[in-house]
């Protein structure tokens, strides 16, 4: 896999958990189990970062747009 590396250092507890969770959930590696936890904080940030930013939503319902507008009035 291409991309950037970053070095992680972190507490002995931390990664032992990491481990741990790793393991029960059949993840190979605290790496890879580190990478997806990575992911999904930066999605959980991105999402709330669209959602406090009107600019950012995207809204399916053409209806509700209107209605959105129309109450903003």
């Amino acid at each position: 896999m291409a991309g950037e590396k970053i070095e992680l250092v972190m507490p002995p507890e931390l990664a032992d958990e990491l481990g741990r969770i790793a393991t029960a959930l059949g993840i190979a590696s605290r790496e890879e189990a580190a990478l997806i936890a990575i992911g999904q904080w930066v999605a959980q940030h991105r999402d709330r970062i669209e959602a406090a930013d009107p600019a950012q939503r995207y809204f399916v319902n053409e209806a509700l747009d209107a209605l959105v507008a129309k109450q903003r009035k």
